[in-house]
């Protein structure tokens, strides 16, 4: 069976528990075995190749309707998944700080190495791990952005339906350096951090932005509206 050669601990656990029980909750994984963010564990389980449904039920906690999770049609088993994300070297780690600097690739802020993490650019369940040796197909993110590029990608059409390396190509979670779109969405986007005595600055805007009762970001947009 396909399942038990999945030996990872995480996927591991849902595994049993839905060859146990039939399904697996939200609340369950994060009640009974403590992940505080549930998708990613049903993510490890596809990424491994094995398929599952999504359905909804009503929470006995509290009421409201919650995700659970069941096994997928055996048609929809994707092959040479089994094993999920391989582990990166050391030395990868540093080909990638040597080409892109020890920063986040989409704040650009300067990180100390153990912060960044290797991501891929294409996210695994749509590209794979073609690319292990290869440098373009990765960048370094800090656990942050990690965060918000996996939610971003987890409820993208294209992540959900098409699953278009294209598509991907030309997106900000995986090229910020160029992109058309965010998540299949018309958005532009840039991350500034300030920093050291550039702080200042940040007070002032913040200040002059609480003042006419606009969030920072939006009179930050008036500013630059100003200078076109």
């Amino acid at each position: 069976m396909l399942c038990n050669s999945v030996k990872s601990k995480r996927p591991r656990t849902v595994i049993d528990h839905i060859l146990k029980h039939g399904f697996i909750t939200t609340d369950e994984l994060n009640d009974t075995y403590g992940y505080d963010h549930p998708p990613r564990a049903i993510r490890d389980v596809r990424e491994n190749g094995i398929p599952l449904q999504t359905h909804r039920v009503v929470s006995p906690k509290t009421g409201r309707k919650i995700a659970a999770y069941t096994f997928g049609g055996v048609g929809n088993i994707r092959r040479g998944r089994i094993g999920g994300r391989k582990a990166f070297s050391k030395k990868f780690k540093k080909l990638l700080i040597e080409r892109y600097g020890a920063r986040d690739a989409f704040t650009g802020e300067p990180l100390e190495e153990r912060y960044l993490q290797i991501d891929h650019r294409i996210p695994y369940p749509v590209a794979g791990e073609e690319h292990t040796e290869n440098v373009n197909q990765y960048m370094l993110i800090d656990a942050t952005s990690q965060r918000a590029k996996s939610w971003s990608c987890e409820h993208c059409e294209n992540f959900l339906s098409f699953r278009g390396i294209e598509n991907c190509k030309s997106c900000f979670w995986a090229f910020p350096e160029s992109y058309t779109h965010i998540a299949m969405k018309q958005k532009r986007r840039v991350d500034v951090v300030w920093e050291g005595k550039e702080t200042c600055h940040y007070d002032v805007i913040l200040e002059r932005a609480n003042k006419e009762n606009v969030s920072i970001q939006e009179y930050i947009k008036r500013l630059v509206q100003k200078q076109i």
